[in-house]
Protein backbone atom coordinates (compact mmCIF):
# COMPACT_ATOMS: atom_id res chain seq x y z
CA UNK A 1 0.00 0.00 0.00
CA UNK A 2 1.18 3.61 -1.08
CA UNK A 3 2.15 5.44 2.29
CA UNK A 4 0.85 8.11 0.92
CA UNK A 5 -2.48 5.82 1.20
CA UNK A 6 -1.97 5.09 5.10
CA UNK A 7 -3.46 8.57 6.50
CA UNK A 8 -6.32 8.57 4.95
CA UNK A 9 -6.77 4.80 6.22
CA UNK A 10 -6.44 5.81 9.13
CA UNK A 11 -8.42 8.36 9.16
CA UNK A 12 -11.30 6.39 7.69
CA UNK A 13 -10.72 3.80 11.02
CA UNK A 14 -11.11 6.35 13.35
CA UNK A 15 -14.37 7.67 12.07
CA UNK A 16 -15.75 4.18 10.58
CA UNK A 17 -17.90 1.68 13.21
CA UNK A 18 -21.43 3.63 14.08
CA UNK A 19 -22.65 3.13 10.22
CA UNK A 20 -21.28 -0.72 10.25
CA UNK A 21 -22.40 -1.40 13.45
CA UNK A 22 -25.63 -0.43 12.93
CA UNK A 23 -26.10 -1.82 9.77
CA UNK A 24 -24.82 -5.51 10.88
CA UNK A 25 -27.85 -5.03 12.89
CA UNK A 26 -29.81 -3.91 10.64
CA UNK A 27 -29.97 -7.31 9.22
CA UNK A 28 -31.40 -9.06 12.40
CA UNK A 29 -33.43 -12.22 13.25
CA UNK A 30 -36.33 -10.83 12.20
CA UNK A 31 -34.85 -9.25 9.35
CA UNK A 32 -32.93 -12.23 7.87
CA UNK A 33 -36.94 -14.00 8.24
CA UNK A 34 -38.40 -11.20 6.92
CA UNK A 35 -36.10 -11.82 3.79
CA UNK A 36 -36.13 -16.02 4.05
CA UNK A 37 -40.38 -15.71 3.71
CA UNK A 38 -39.68 -13.54 0.60
CA UNK A 39 -37.76 -15.89 -1.13
CA UNK A 40 -39.90 -18.77 -0.11
CA UNK A 41 -42.66 -17.57 -0.94
CA UNK A 42 -42.41 -15.20 -3.87
CA UNK A 43 -38.66 -16.57 -5.11
CA UNK A 44 -35.89 -13.75 -6.38
CA UNK A 45 -39.37 -11.26 -6.82
CA UNK A 46 -38.45 -9.21 -4.12
CA UNK A 47 -34.56 -9.00 -4.51
CA UNK A 48 -34.46 -6.54 -6.86
CA UNK A 49 -36.36 -4.26 -3.75
CA UNK A 50 -32.94 -5.49 -1.52
CA UNK A 51 -30.61 -3.49 -4.25
CA UNK A 52 -33.28 -0.36 -4.11
CA UNK A 53 -33.30 -0.38 -0.93
CA UNK A 54 -28.96 0.28 -0.43
CA UNK A 55 -29.62 4.00 -1.45
CA UNK A 56 -32.19 4.40 0.31
CA UNK A 57 -30.87 2.90 3.20
CA UNK A 58 -28.18 4.94 3.07
CA UNK A 59 -29.62 8.47 2.46
CA UNK A 60 -31.88 7.83 6.02
CA UNK A 61 -28.86 6.83 7.44
CA UNK A 62 -26.35 9.38 6.10
CA UNK A 63 -28.89 12.26 7.97
CA UNK A 64 -27.94 10.57 11.52
CA UNK A 65 -24.17 11.50 10.63
CA UNK A 66 -24.54 14.84 9.74
CA UNK A 67 -26.70 15.73 12.87
CA UNK A 68 -24.55 13.70 14.85
CA UNK A 69 -20.83 15.32 13.66
CA UNK A 70 -22.63 18.50 13.27
CA UNK A 71 -24.52 18.96 16.72
CA UNK A 72 -22.73 16.61 18.63
CA UNK A 73 -26.48 15.46 20.29
CA UNK A 74 -27.93 12.44 20.20
CA UNK A 75 -31.26 12.37 18.79
CA UNK A 76 -33.85 12.72 21.22
CA UNK A 77 -31.98 15.37 22.80
CA UNK A 78 -32.18 17.58 19.25
CA UNK A 79 -35.87 17.01 18.83
CA UNK A 80 -36.40 17.75 22.96
CA UNK A 81 -34.41 20.89 22.08
CA UNK A 82 -35.76 21.86 19.26
CA UNK A 83 -39.93 21.21 19.05
CA UNK A 84 -40.36 20.54 23.05
CA UNK A 85 -40.61 17.09 25.95
CA UNK A 86 -43.78 16.11 24.31
CA UNK A 87 -42.40 15.55 20.58
CA UNK A 88 -39.73 13.86 22.28
CA UNK A 89 -41.00 11.62 24.20
CA UNK A 90 -43.41 10.92 21.19
CA UNK A 91 -40.60 9.92 19.46
CA UNK A 92 -38.93 7.92 21.99
CA UNK A 93 -42.78 6.44 22.49
CA UNK A 94 -42.12 5.04 18.46
CA UNK A 95 -38.31 3.82 19.50
CA UNK A 96 -39.41 1.71 22.33
CA UNK A 97 -42.46 -0.06 20.50
CA UNK A 98 -39.89 -1.02 17.93
CA UNK A 99 -37.19 -1.80 20.33
CA UNK A 100 -39.21 -3.49 22.34
CA UNK A 101 -40.47 -5.82 18.99
CA UNK A 102 -36.67 -6.26 17.62
CA UNK A 103 -35.58 -7.61 20.92
CA UNK A 104 -38.18 -10.32 21.30
CA UNK A 105 -37.13 -11.43 17.93
CA UNK A 106 -33.61 -11.44 18.74
CA UNK A 107 -33.92 -13.53 21.94
CA UNK A 108 -36.63 -15.73 20.01
CA UNK A 109 -34.07 -16.08 17.05
CA UNK A 110 -31.21 -17.26 19.86
CA UNK A 111 -33.18 -19.28 21.88
CA UNK A 112 -34.78 -21.19 18.06
CA UNK A 113 -30.82 -21.96 17.41
CA UNK A 114 -30.50 -23.12 21.34
CA UNK A 115 -33.37 -25.82 20.58
CA UNK A 116 -32.29 -27.01 17.15
CA UNK A 117 -29.02 -28.30 19.07
CA UNK A 118 -30.86 -28.99 22.37
CA UNK A 119 -29.67 -26.38 24.53
CA UNK A 120 -32.17 -25.67 27.71
CA UNK A 121 -33.92 -22.02 26.91
CA UNK A 122 -32.34 -21.05 30.56
CA UNK A 123 -28.59 -21.64 28.78
CA UNK A 124 -29.77 -19.86 25.62
CA UNK A 125 -31.40 -17.04 26.56
CA UNK A 126 -29.43 -16.28 29.75
CA UNK A 127 -25.86 -16.68 28.41
CA UNK A 128 -26.41 -14.16 25.60
CA UNK A 129 -28.16 -11.80 28.02
CA UNK A 130 -25.06 -11.53 30.37
CA UNK A 131 -22.20 -11.67 28.16
CA UNK A 132 -23.93 -8.73 26.89
CA UNK A 133 -24.54 -6.97 30.56
CA UNK A 134 -21.12 -7.83 30.84
CA UNK A 135 -19.61 -5.93 27.69
CA UNK A 136 -21.45 -2.94 28.46
CA UNK A 137 -21.34 -2.72 32.26
CA UNK A 138 -17.19 -3.12 31.94
CA UNK A 139 -15.60 -1.75 28.77
CA UNK A 140 -15.40 1.81 26.65
CA UNK A 141 -17.12 2.64 23.52
CA UNK A 142 -14.58 1.30 21.69
CA UNK A 143 -14.34 -1.80 23.11
CA UNK A 144 -18.46 -2.11 22.42
CA UNK A 145 -17.65 -1.45 19.00
CA UNK A 146 -15.10 -3.88 17.91
CA UNK A 147 -16.92 -6.63 19.85
CA UNK A 148 -20.43 -5.76 17.45
CA UNK A 149 -18.55 -5.49 14.49
CA UNK A 150 -15.89 -8.88 14.92
CA UNK A 151 -19.20 -10.61 15.69
CA UNK A 152 -21.98 -9.41 13.16
CA UNK A 153 -18.92 -10.11 10.62
CA UNK A 154 -20.14 -13.72 11.00
CA UNK A 155 -23.31 -12.79 8.99
CA UNK A 156 -21.33 -13.21 5.56
CA UNK A 157 -21.70 -16.45 6.29
CA UNK A 158 -25.34 -16.29 4.47
CA UNK A 159 -23.45 -15.04 1.52
CA UNK A 160 -22.08 -18.85 1.44
CA UNK A 161 -24.90 -20.16 1.73
CA UNK A 162 -26.56 -18.09 -1.02
CA UNK A 163 -23.41 -19.30 -3.06
CA UNK A 164 -23.74 -22.91 -2.08
CA UNK A 165 -27.61 -23.06 -3.10
CA UNK A 166 -26.40 -22.59 -6.10
CA UNK A 167 -29.35 -19.92 -7.57
CA UNK A 168 -30.11 -19.32 -11.26
CA UNK A 169 -28.62 -16.65 -12.64
CA UNK A 170 -31.41 -15.82 -15.55
CA UNK A 171 -34.16 -16.90 -13.09
CA UNK A 172 -32.83 -13.96 -10.98
CA UNK A 173 -32.30 -11.43 -13.97
CA UNK A 174 -35.91 -12.62 -15.07
CA UNK A 175 -37.20 -12.06 -11.49
CA UNK A 176 -36.86 -8.39 -12.07
CA UNK A 177 -39.67 -8.10 -14.71
CA UNK A 178 -42.24 -10.40 -12.42
CA UNK A 179 -43.46 -8.30 -9.96
CA UNK A 180 -46.72 -9.21 -8.89
CA UNK A 181 -47.89 -5.50 -7.57
CA UNK A 182 -51.09 -6.33 -7.77
CA UNK A 183 -50.86 -8.85 -4.89
CA UNK A 184 -51.90 -7.70 -1.46
CA UNK A 185 -49.76 -10.52 -0.06
CA UNK A 186 -46.88 -9.29 -1.94
CA UNK A 187 -47.46 -5.84 -0.72
CA UNK A 188 -47.27 -6.38 2.51
CA UNK A 189 -43.70 -8.54 2.28
CA UNK A 190 -42.79 -4.97 0.47
CA UNK A 191 -44.00 -3.01 3.81
CA UNK A 192 -42.15 -5.83 5.91
CA UNK A 193 -39.06 -6.00 4.04
CA UNK A 194 -39.01 -1.87 3.97
CA UNK A 195 -39.37 -2.29 7.58
CA UNK A 196 -36.74 -4.66 8.37
CA UNK A 197 -34.19 -2.46 6.72
CA UNK A 198 -35.58 0.96 7.83
CA UNK A 199 -36.26 1.34 11.78
CA UNK A 200 -36.52 3.71 14.17
CA UNK A 201 -33.36 2.44 16.96
CA UNK A 202 -31.30 2.46 13.82
CA UNK A 203 -31.68 6.41 13.59
CA UNK A 204 -31.33 6.72 17.33
CA UNK A 205 -28.50 4.09 18.07
CA UNK A 206 -26.27 6.06 15.11
CA UNK A 207 -26.40 9.27 16.37
CA UNK A 208 -26.02 8.63 19.90
CA UNK A 209 -22.52 5.91 18.86
CA UNK A 210 -21.41 9.09 16.53
CA UNK A 211 -21.54 11.41 19.76
CA UNK A 212 -20.33 9.22 22.46
CA UNK A 213 -17.15 8.22 19.59
CA UNK A 214 -16.40 11.85 19.93
CA UNK A 215 -17.00 12.33 16.34
CA UNK A 216 -17.05 15.63 15.01
CA UNK A 217 -18.73 17.69 11.78
CA UNK A 218 -14.52 17.35 10.25
CA UNK A 219 -15.14 13.39 10.53
CA UNK A 220 -18.81 13.82 8.69
CA UNK A 221 -17.34 12.74 4.89
CA UNK A 222 -15.43 9.26 6.81
CA UNK A 223 -18.48 9.12 9.06
CA UNK A 224 -20.42 9.13 5.46
CA UNK A 225 -18.30 6.30 3.90
CA UNK A 226 -18.47 3.83 6.60
CA UNK A 227 -22.46 4.34 6.67
CA UNK A 228 -22.65 3.91 2.56
CA UNK A 229 -19.77 0.22 2.91
CA UNK A 230 -22.59 -1.12 6.02
CA UNK A 231 -25.47 -0.18 3.84
CA UNK A 232 -24.10 -2.15 1.28
CA UNK A 233 -22.55 -4.72 3.74
CA UNK A 234 -26.67 -4.70 5.02
CA UNK A 235 -28.26 -5.28 2.19
CA UNK A 236 -25.62 -8.04 0.72
CA UNK A 237 -27.08 -10.11 3.34
CA UNK A 238 -30.22 -9.76 2.71
CA UNK A 239 -30.74 -10.63 -0.53
CA UNK A 240 -28.12 -13.62 -0.01
CA UNK A 241 -30.26 -14.95 2.35
CA UNK A 242 -33.74 -14.28 -0.01
CA UNK A 243 -31.39 -15.82 -2.60
CA UNK A 244 -30.36 -19.29 -0.85
CA UNK A 245 -34.44 -19.59 0.31
CA UNK A 246 -35.60 -18.68 -3.34
CA UNK A 247 -32.77 -21.48 -4.88
CA UNK A 248 -33.69 -23.85 -2.10
CA UNK A 249 -37.55 -23.93 -1.04
CA UNK A 250 -38.70 -20.91 -3.52
CA UNK A 251 -38.08 -22.04 -7.00
CA UNK A 252 -37.96 -19.30 -8.75
CA UNK A 253 -41.50 -18.53 -6.98
CA UNK A 254 -42.96 -21.29 -7.02
CA UNK A 255 -42.62 -22.15 -3.41
CA UNK A 256 -45.08 -21.52 -0.51
CA UNK A 257 -44.84 -19.75 2.63
CA UNK A 258 -46.58 -22.67 4.47
CA UNK A 259 -44.40 -25.01 6.80
CA UNK A 260 -41.77 -21.69 7.82
CA UNK A 261 -43.16 -21.58 11.01
CA UNK A 262 -39.78 -21.88 13.14
CA UNK A 263 -36.26 -20.98 12.89
CA UNK A 264 -35.78 -24.83 12.67
CA UNK A 265 -37.87 -24.99 9.97
CA UNK A 266 -35.33 -22.04 8.04
CA UNK A 267 -32.45 -23.63 8.85
CA UNK A 268 -33.76 -27.32 7.18
CA UNK A 269 -34.91 -25.08 4.38
CA UNK A 270 -30.97 -23.63 4.06
CA UNK A 271 -29.29 -27.28 4.41
CA UNK A 272 -29.46 -28.94 1.49
CA UNK A 273 -26.40 -27.86 0.10
CA UNK A 274 -23.66 -28.24 3.16
CA UNK A 275 -25.86 -31.39 4.58
CA UNK A 276 -28.08 -31.20 7.55
CA UNK A 277 -25.18 -30.85 10.33
CA UNK A 278 -23.12 -28.29 8.88
CA UNK A 279 -25.95 -26.27 7.52
CA UNK A 280 -27.22 -26.28 10.78
CA UNK A 281 -23.93 -25.08 12.07
CA UNK A 282 -23.54 -22.42 9.74
CA UNK A 283 -27.27 -21.19 9.64
CA UNK A 284 -26.97 -20.95 13.31
CA UNK A 285 -23.69 -18.90 13.85
CA UNK A 286 -25.10 -16.59 11.19
CA UNK A 287 -28.26 -15.93 13.37
CA UNK A 288 -26.58 -16.16 16.71
CA UNK A 289 -23.91 -13.46 15.34
CA UNK A 290 -27.05 -11.15 13.82
CA UNK A 291 -29.30 -11.23 17.06
CA UNK A 292 -26.22 -10.67 19.60
CA UNK A 293 -25.19 -7.30 17.58
CA UNK A 294 -28.99 -5.81 17.48
CA UNK A 295 -29.75 -7.09 20.54
CA UNK A 296 -26.43 -4.90 21.48
CA UNK A 297 -27.49 -1.85 19.36
CA UNK A 298 -31.44 -1.97 20.27
CA UNK A 299 -30.93 -2.13 23.60
CA UNK A 300 -28.01 1.08 23.33
CA UNK A 301 -30.71 2.89 21.60
CA UNK A 302 -33.27 2.59 23.84
CA UNK A 303 -31.05 3.37 26.87
CA UNK A 304 -29.34 6.36 25.11
CA UNK A 305 -32.72 7.67 24.04
CA UNK A 306 -34.22 7.49 27.70
CA UNK A 307 -31.15 9.73 28.55
CA UNK A 308 -31.44 11.84 25.44
CA UNK A 309 -35.11 12.87 26.68
CA UNK A 310 -35.08 12.97 30.21
CA UNK A 311 -31.32 14.63 30.18
CA UNK A 312 -29.64 11.77 31.94
CA UNK A 313 -26.29 11.33 31.78
CA UNK A 314 -25.90 8.73 28.84
CA UNK A 315 -22.61 7.35 28.09
CA UNK A 316 -20.37 4.57 27.37
CA UNK A 317 -17.50 6.29 28.78
CA UNK A 318 -19.42 6.84 32.12
CA UNK A 319 -19.60 4.09 34.89
CA UNK A 320 -22.49 2.87 35.77
CA UNK A 321 -22.29 4.93 38.95
CA UNK A 322 -21.86 7.56 36.89
CA UNK A 323 -24.78 7.04 34.89
CA UNK A 324 -27.12 4.72 36.70
CA UNK A 325 -30.52 5.39 34.32
CA UNK A 326 -28.16 4.69 31.45
CA UNK A 327 -27.08 1.52 32.38
CA UNK A 328 -30.24 0.60 34.47
CA UNK A 329 -32.28 1.27 31.04
CA UNK A 330 -30.27 -1.18 29.18
CA UNK A 331 -30.19 -3.68 31.19
CA UNK A 332 -34.13 -3.29 31.92
CA UNK A 333 -34.65 -3.69 28.21
CA UNK A 334 -31.90 -6.77 28.21
CA UNK A 335 -33.33 -8.99 31.20
CA UNK A 336 -37.23 -8.10 29.86
CA UNK A 337 -36.50 -9.49 26.61
CA UNK A 338 -34.95 -13.15 27.68
CA UNK A 339 -38.01 -13.57 29.84
CA UNK A 340 -41.01 -12.30 27.36
CA UNK A 341 -39.75 -14.87 24.74
CA UNK A 342 -40.29 -17.70 27.63
CA UNK A 343 -43.89 -16.38 26.84
CA UNK A 344 -43.42 -15.65 22.89
CA UNK A 345 -44.25 -18.59 20.06
CA UNK A 346 -41.09 -19.28 17.80
CA UNK A 347 -43.21 -18.07 15.13
CA UNK A 348 -42.05 -16.72 11.80
CA UNK A 349 -45.69 -14.72 11.44
CA UNK A 350 -44.50 -12.84 14.88
CA UNK A 351 -40.81 -11.43 13.17
CA UNK A 352 -42.62 -10.50 9.66
CA UNK A 353 -45.62 -8.49 12.10
CA UNK A 354 -42.69 -6.78 13.98
CA UNK A 355 -41.06 -5.53 10.26
CA UNK A 356 -44.50 -4.34 9.44
CA UNK A 357 -44.84 -2.80 12.22
CA UNK A 358 -41.66 -0.51 11.90
CA UNK A 359 -43.16 0.08 8.65
CA UNK A 360 -45.89 2.07 10.72
CA UNK A 361 -43.66 3.99 12.70
CA UNK A 362 -41.93 5.34 9.50
CA UNK A 363 -43.67 8.52 8.68
CA UNK A 364 -43.09 9.38 12.69
CA UNK A 365 -39.17 8.37 12.46
CA UNK A 366 -38.39 9.91 9.07
CA UNK A 367 -40.89 13.00 9.45
CA UNK A 368 -38.59 14.22 12.47
CA UNK A 369 -35.33 13.33 11.51
CA UNK A 370 -35.72 15.06 8.21
CA UNK A 371 -37.23 18.46 9.83
CA UNK A 372 -33.99 18.22 12.15
CA UNK A 373 -31.74 17.39 9.16
CA UNK A 374 -33.28 20.36 7.01
CA UNK A 375 -33.97 22.81 9.70
CA UNK A 376 -32.01 22.50 12.98
CA UNK A 377 -28.31 22.23 11.46
CA UNK A 378 -26.77 25.80 10.33
CA UNK A 379 -25.73 26.40 6.27
CA UNK A 380 -23.62 24.52 4.88
CA UNK A 381 -24.29 21.61 7.18
CA UNK A 382 -27.72 20.68 6.55
CA UNK A 383 -29.55 19.48 3.82
CA UNK A 384 -30.39 21.60 1.14
CA UNK A 385 -30.73 22.09 -2.73
CA UNK A 386 -30.53 19.16 -5.00
CA UNK A 387 -29.81 16.37 -1.85
CA UNK A 388 -32.94 17.72 0.11
CA UNK A 389 -35.22 17.03 -3.10
CA UNK A 390 -33.50 13.39 -3.10
CA UNK A 391 -34.74 13.07 0.46
CA UNK A 392 -37.77 13.91 0.28
CA UNK A 393 -38.42 11.94 -2.72
CA UNK A 394 -36.90 8.84 -1.79
CA UNK A 395 -38.30 8.85 2.10
CA UNK A 396 -42.00 10.11 0.27
CA UNK A 397 -41.54 6.40 -1.63
CA UNK A 398 -40.67 4.64 0.54
CA UNK A 399 -43.66 5.49 3.50
CA UNK A 400 -46.06 4.98 0.40
CA UNK A 401 -44.87 1.37 -0.19
CA UNK A 402 -44.79 1.08 3.43
CA UNK A 403 -48.25 2.31 4.11
CA UNK A 404 -49.64 0.66 1.13
CA UNK A 405 -48.09 -2.84 2.70
CA UNK A 406 -49.27 -2.23 6.18
CA UNK A 407 -52.95 -1.28 4.80
CA UNK A 408 -52.74 -4.42 3.75
CA UNK A 409 -51.48 -6.55 6.33
CA UNK A 410 -54.88 -4.79 8.21
CA UNK A 411 -57.17 -6.06 5.49
CA UNK A 412 -57.88 -2.44 4.54
CA UNK A 413 -56.89 -3.06 0.60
Amino acid sequence: MPSASLPRLSAYLKAAGPGLVVMLADTDVGSLITAAQSGARWGYSLLLLQILLVPILYVVQELTVRLGTATGRGHGALIRERYGPAWAWISYGGLVVAGIGAIVTEFSGIAGIGDLFGVPRLVSLGLPACLLLGLVFTGSYRRVEVVAIVVGLFELVFVGLAVAARPNLPEIVASFGHMPLGDGQFRVLIAANIGAVIMPWMIFYQQSAIVDKGLGWEHARRSQLDTLVGAVVSQCVMGAILVAAAATIGKAGQGSAKGLETVGDLAGAFTPALGPWLGQVVFGVGIIAAAFVALNVVALALAWGFGDVTGRPHSLEQSPREAPAFYGAFALAVAAGAVAVQLVPDLVALNIAVEVMNALLLPLALGLLILLATRALPEGQRVAGVYKGVVYAVSGITIAFAMVGVLDGVGLL
